[in-house]
């Protein structure tokens, strides 16, 4: 009872000691920053966003497959902020779309693009796409429809492709002759490790053919756009003729066996590789008569062996003892060496091709669909919204803080405000776990100090709990639940004393030493003795 007690009062005082230590969590508040778009999921997400509900269609009519995945806006699974959520595609192994227009569209042929979000996969990613699309300008009729043929303007963002990761920054540019679209991919797009934190994505998109990708407030990739996508924006002036022909008699063969070359009469195609050294002289003390295995003599057959069913038995072998002291045993062979007079097959020299014409080539001819666009960013059609439309393996991927608009120093500031702030406590969090991962490889068992092992974990979790106190209980669900019985336990303690003091009190009443009326109505009763006895004086005992 005394060991439970002081447990109990143990679990108070580091309770209590947490909660005087522990800092407050921060509380999300709405930003003030204003932008053509900038979503934190607030309670009224649902007016902007709206779910798809377009299926996919055969050629024949046949579905097959539609957008089955959900979604919801959610605090984090770890909650690092107060009240913050974000939108969470929460179906694994299913086909997720969402989208949300714009008020008014969006350009950027005189203004910069600034695009930003935070993707977080909670659960570790298992090939699953983070990325957005930029839709055009136009789209907001599609609603439900909103689907992977969808136009769109850009498309970035992090994509796991199992295996590997890569961040997308892909456009679409219109051929000013031939009105088709083509998707131009960055040819080096960054490739940044991407655990179970949250990571913040950032594209800058200017005027002048400039762009930037960020990852994590970090610029990865800095270039232009006419020089750094596949295929080029601009095509080529000329291309290949595609009815040019190479002739039937056209050479391209560079070099040829000389067909004047003879093989040498002393040639010996047939020559072995090798041959025995005849230079080789036996081993003094050679035992040619001894086997180099010898069967096993302290083998036995075994007891269940039957001859008739299993055949007859022979001992397994062991390496002849004699063996081991000579320098060999059984028939000796000479050695194998390379023979001097092998030549191999025999090949005539090569020699150049004297009817060599060249490496053949279509001739040139005058691209017909050659354009020379030397502003593309300024030809992007603008955007009208924005569409998350992917695939994934992975369940639970949050999305948050999306900014779309002109200020490169509105969305580092926004930044500030939520992401630089999660990855703060992320990076605490993440060092306590650490800590305590290191502290248990050498922490004493239960068995080896008592003491020292529950004071371990007990201040273990008060460490973390002052990071964030469900990551607490996640990560020691053991100590958690044990200080919680500890205060009950205390609490109960306390109420059954309390209850139990008091059911033993009584009344106390005063006695005076006067008679009261009713003690002069009482008669006192004298012993009685038997008959035929003579009565005796009974002394009467006072109680002190």
């Amino acid at each position: 009872m005394r060991s439970v007690a002081l447990s109990a009062l143990l679990a108070v005082a580091v309770s209590s000691v947490s909660a005087a230590d522990e800092p407050p969590k921060p509380t999300f508040t709405p930003t003030a920053i204003k932008a053509p778009f900038l979503e934190q999921f607030t309670d009224d997400w649902s007016e902007r966003w709206t779910p798809s509900e377009a299926t996919k269609k055969t050629a024949v009519g046949g579905e097959t497959w539609s957008y089955v995945g959900k979604w919801e806006v959610e605090e984090p699974l770890e909650p690092l902020i107060v009240g913050d959520k974000g939108l969470v595609a929460k179906t694994k192994a299913a086909h997720h779309a969402i989208s949300a227009p714009f008020e008014k569209p969006v350009k950027f042929d005189e203004q910069p693009l600034v695009v930003q979000y935070e993707v977080k996969y909670q659960k570790g990613g298992n090939c699953g796409g983070g990325y957005i699309k930029l839709l055009e300008d136009g789209f907001q009729t599609a609603g439900k429809e909103f689907d992977d043929k969808t136009p769109w303007t850009i498309m970035f963002g992090p994509d796991l492709t199992c295996p590997g990761t890569k961040v997308h920054f892909i456009f679409r540019h219109k051929n000013p002759v031939t009105g088709e679209f083509e998707e131009k991919h960055l040819k080096l797009p960054p490739k940044p490790a991407i655990g179970k934190q949250t990571n913040l994505y950032t594209l800058h998109v200017f005027p002048n053919n400039t762009y930037d990708v960020l990852f994590n407030g970090e610029s990865h990739n800095l270039g232009n756009f006419l020089e750094d996508f596949t295929p080029a924006v601009n095509p080529p002036k000329e291309i290949d003729d595609p009815e040019d022909k190479k002739p039937e008699d056209w050479v391209d063969t560079k070099r040829i066996p000389d067909p004047d070359a003879t093989k040498p009469e002393d040639w010996d195609e047939d020559a072995p590789y090798e041959i025995p050294d005849e230079d080789a002289v036996k081993p003094e003390g050679w035992l040619d008569d001894e086997p180099e295995y010898v069967p096993d003599p302290d083998a036995e057959k075994p007891e269940e062996w039957d001859d008739e069913e299993d055949g007859d038995w022979i001992a397994p072998t062991v390496r002849n003892p004699k063996c081991e002291e000579a320098p060999g045993c059984g028939e000796w062979k000479r050695p194998f060496k390379a023979n001097p007079a092998y030549k191999g097959k025999w090949y005539a020299p090569m020699i150049d091709n004297p009817a060599y014409k060249g490496e053949w080539a279509p001739r040139k001819i005058p691209n017909p669909a050659y354009f020379e666009d030397s502003t593309p960013v300024q030809s992007l059609v603008p955007i009208g919204g924005v569409g998350i439309e992917l695939w994934t393996m992975t369940e639970d991927i949050l999305f948050d803080n999306l900014y779309v608009g002109h200020s490169v120093e509105d969305a580092r500031k926004l930044a500030e405000e939520t992401y630089f702030v999660k990855k703060a406590l992320e990076a605490a969090a993440e060092k306590a776990a650490s800590q305590d991962e290191e502290d248990e490889e050498e922490e004493v068992t239960f068995k080896e100090d008592p003491i020292e092992f529950i004071r371990n974990k007990v201040f273990k979790f008060i460490a973390l709990a002052k990071i964030d106190p469900i990551l607490a209980f996640k990560t020691h669900p053991e100590t958690g639940a044990s200080l919680a019985l500890s205060v009950v336990t205390l609490f109960g303690m306390l109420g059954v004393l309390f209850g139990f003091v008091g059911a033993q009190q009584k009344p106390i009443t005063k006695k005076t030493d006067a008679p009261s009326p009713d003690d002069k109505n009482k008669t006192e009763k004298a012993p009685v003795a038997p008959a035929g006895g003579a009565k005796e004086e009974t002394p009467v005992k006072k109680r002190k």
